[in-house]
């Protein structure tokens, strides 16, 4: 699919979603952001498309609540018309002791990494098939692609993640030939703000290429992924090779 002239719906837009945005508008696409508490964050990624000379939308929204995303996908419908590609990328990352999970950290991570992307799929499926077809781009994490955990204290999203691999493939078959459905797999793209130097060299030293791959690797998996006319049920690692370690 030729992203020019399409509408794609993107949430979770800070930092690495920003530069998928831009990336999409700089290729012809149309955006709309949706957004939980950052509206600075989506106002500025929205003033960004519009300087590549597309149209933006943001939407406040809070994916948890199981209305959130119909609303989100009528009003992309209202605003922009489509919309033709999603990218679903809001996310929960976060450290919790075995011994301290509870019903509340599991939801938290499932309702964000999962069930949010279940259902925006759902409804966005729709306008997708009226409109001839479209693309659908989760996200994953490469530790689940690489099909085992490795790190303690993150067993719901760790187990969520998971989840997405398995959506993309059977969402595939359900919506195939005219939706293409597929995941990003990131692995050390950014740097985390509170890493120490020390932290910083042990992922240097456990990734091949050895060095932190940078938000435009993902967009760039994003872009191919929306592009391809024959690779649907895949999720495809953008980890510098962290999995061979």
């Amino acid at each position: 699919m030729d992203p020019a002239g399409k509408v794609a719906l993107l949430t979770g837009t800070a930092r690495i979603g920003r530069t998928v945005a831009e990336t999409l508008a700089r290729r012809g696409a149309d955006v709309a952001i949706s957004w939980r508490t950052s509206r600075d964050s989506a106002e500025e990624t929205a003033d960004r498309v519009r300087a590549a000379g597309r149209r933006a939308v943001t939407i406040q929204a809070d994916l948890s609540d199981p209305q959130a995303a119909r609303a989100i996908v009528d009003e992309v419908g209202r605003d922009l018309g489509g919309p033709d590609i999603l990218v679903p990328m809001a996310s929960h990352y976060e450290k919790v002791p075995f011994d301290l999970l509870d019903d509340a950290a599991w939801r938290r991570n499932v309702d964000a990494d999962l069930q949010s992307t279940y259902r925006l799929a759902l409804l966005a499926a729709r306008p997708m098939r009226e409109r001839g077809g479209g693309r659908i781009v989760a996200f994953a994490d490469w530790l689940p692609r690489s099909g085992r955990p490795r790190y303690k204290g993150f067993l719901p999203y760790y187990v969520a993640k998971a989840g997405v691999i398995g959506l993309i493939e059977a969402l595939a078959l359900e919506l195939a030939p005219s939706i293409l459905v597929n995941a990003v797999a990131p692995g050390p793209i950014l740097r985390p703000e509170a890493f120490s130097d020390a932290e910083d060299r042990e992922v240097l030293k456990a990734t091949p290429l050895g060095r932190w791959g940078g938000a435009e690797e993902v967009a760039r998996a994003v872009l191919f992924l929306i592009e391809t006319e024959f690779v649907t049920g895949e999720t495809l690692r953008v980890d510098g090779g962290r999995h061979l370690n």
